[in-house]
């Protein structure tokens, strides 16, 4: 299997940026799609991003409109989300996850998760 850990999380002003970071354990991390997902108080947890085993695709949640940029590093283990403009509503708990077959958009399909990381934007 696959452990998950992210970091990056903190609090931002408004159109400020953050990184967030996903370090993973396990012998097939190319295996797995990666993905982001989000979820804020009342809310479901969401689509963010998706990225393919090699890199070659990538996804993004409607919302996104360009200011978030996935990528993977597999020598290092490693898949990060570059979140740039970010916005009050972009508040959540942030989640990696990874998964080896089923739809890059659904939580459903995805086998392994991170306990979170907290992000919270301010006005």
């Amino acid at each position: 299997q696959v452990q998950l850990v992210e970091s990056g999380g903190g609090l931002v002003q408004a159109g400020g940026s953050l990184r967030l970071s996903c370090a993973a354990s396990g012998r097939t991390f190319s295996s797995y799609t990666m993905g982001w997902f989000r979820q804020a108080p009342g809310k479901e947890r969401e689509f963010v991003a998706a990225i393919s085993q090699y890199g070659a695709y990538t996804y993004y949640g409607d919302f996104v409109k360009g200011r978030f940029t996935i990528s993977r590093d597999n020598a290092k283990k490693l898949v990060s989300l570059q979140m740039k403009s970010l916005k009050p509503e972009d508040t959540a708990v942030y989640y990696c996850a990874a998964k080896t077959s089923g739809t890059y958009s659904e939580g459903r399909w995805y086998d392994y998760w991170g306990q979170g990381t907290q992000v919270t934007v301010s006005s």
